[in-house]
């Protein structure tokens, strides 16, 4: 059957929200939060429950389509060619439970974390830095939070997961039930079906300080090595990165467009003592004070809403002036870069030990993650975003962090050996003709 009349098989499903190429919604319905991505499916389905989701995927299986799992897009890029696949938005299924005695949350798939956190308080989730992230795709991918080195991934607070398998079968799944599908998809993301709600664990952190240090790049050269230094000594109640970044147009007036040298991130607990040593290297801008979680989402002063965003990263060990020289000689002042980040996010701490009650990412394996994007009207941007990390790989460890990884890549690189090879007989079990289609394939055992 060609690709176009199978299409055709979905018509009428989730109340008529199906799209077809020619339809006058389907470009919109198609288009992705990274906007690099030219996504082309034979068919785009937003479903509003479990059960629309089930009858999506037991449609396009009858028929020979694939189903690519989708919530904003943000690694749509590494998704490959879709013209055989229906992309399946999960938009549509939102909604918020919020049980504070037992300090858990019960969260539609389709939510984005500025609509949740804020419903959260006083408690607060393992969110991630910017607001239009989806709680599906950063929750099972990981979850790098401004709380992290405190409680670890989002992945390993992940209590239970509600999804349609291969075969449409509506489950849900935790420690108790399925635990071997429960631990696969808290790393394995949507090789292993869709989810269409997660209930997850809150914490209650009490006093929070967050905000940035700010100099003018110029000062990169002496602040990257303190900073460093600083940061591999700092408590687990601190989690920071430093980034030279060139300043958004949504950064007060006076910083906007300038390149500067960037530290923020948050504090749990009181912020002066731990500060002091940074604010003694007398930023420009210091706006550290006590926040509330919702205001962690915005710290950074970066644009919301889709963008051209072509982004990679690389994990660290520890950094010696050999790899500061070489951060500094590919992203910094005289580089020639035309970046608009590079980034070094602070790892260590609950995040670098494992979790066994965790998922198949269960602790990430580095000191420091390396993050560098450009924008797509920036011509030289790839190029500089490859340049920053061939010069850091000598200081690389062995794993990958696939959360932000735009492309497919060494995705066996993102976990051990044994978590790789149990979650390729996962995948063999429950959708062993690779019916899922997702931004990180695993591919079933042999």
């Amino acid at each position: 059957m060609q690709r176009s009349s199978a299409a055709m098989a979905l018509r009428g499903l989730c109340g008529g929200a199906v799209h077809l190429p020619g339809d006058p919604a389907y470009d919109l319905a198609r288009g992705a939060w990274n906007t690099a991505a030219d996504q082309r499916p034979a068919a785009v389905a937003y479903p509003a429950d479990a059960a629309e989701v089930a009858a999506v995927v037991r449609a396009a299986r009858s028929v020979g389509l694939r189903v690519a799992p989708q919530g904003t897009g943000h690694h749509a890029a590494a998704l490959g060619a879709l013209s055989d696949a229906v992309l399946v938005r999960t938009a549509a299924m939102t909604g918020v439970g919020v049980d504070r005695r037992a300090q858990r949350a019960r969260v539609g798939a389709g939510m984005l974390w500025a609509d949740v956190v804020q419903r959260l308080s006083p408690l607060a989730a393992l969110h991630p830095i910017a607001p239009d992230v989806g709680v599906a795709g950063y929750s099972l991918s990981g979850g790098l939070s401004w709380y992290g080195r405190c409680f670890g991934l989002q992945s390993s607070n992940v209590t239970a997961i509600e999804l349609v398998t291969a075969d449409g079968t509506q489950v849900r799944t935790d420690a108790k039930h399925d635990p071997d599908l429960f631990w696969a998809l808290r790393g394995g993301g949507a090789n292993f079906g869709i989810a269409t709600r997660l209930e997850f664990a809150l914490h209650a952190v009490g006093e929070v300080h967050a905000g940035l240090l700010a100099w003018d790049w110029t000062r990169a050269e002496s602040i990257l090595p303190r900073w460093i230094a600083w940061a591999t000594n700092a408590p687990e109640t601190v989690t920071t990165s430093l980034r030279i970044t060139r300043m958004s147009q949504v950064a007060p007036l006076e910083l906007r467009g300038r390149r500067l040298v960037v530290i923020d991130g948050a504090i749990l607990g009181p912020a002066l003592p731990v500060l002091a040593e940074l604010r003694a290297l007398r930023p420009e801008v210091d706006t550290f004070a006590a926040v509330t979680p919702a205001a962690l989402l915005r710290l950074r002063l970066e644009p919301e809403g889709p963008r051209a965003l072509r982004l990679d990263s690389v994990l660290l060990g520890e950094l010696g002036p050999a790899a500061v020289d070489a951060f500094l000689t590919t992203a910094g002042p005289g580089s020639g870069t035309t970046l608009r980040t590079a980034e070094l996010r602070q790892l260590g701490g609950a995040l670098a030990r494992p979790d066994p009650a965790g998922g198949a990412l269960s602790h990430v394996d580095g000191s420091f993650l390396l993050v560098a994007a450009s924008e797509e009207n920036e011509t030289d941007g790839v190029d500089d975003v490859r340049r920053v990390l061939a010069a850091m790989a000598p200081f690389a460890t062995r794993r990958r962090y696939l959360g932000l990884t735009a492309d497919q890549g060494d995705v066996e690189a993102g976990f051990d050996p044994d978590a790789w090879n149990r979650l390729r007989k996962i995948r063999s079990a429950v959708d062993p003709d690779q019916l899922f289609i997702a931004s990180h394939p695993i591919p079933p055992a042999p």
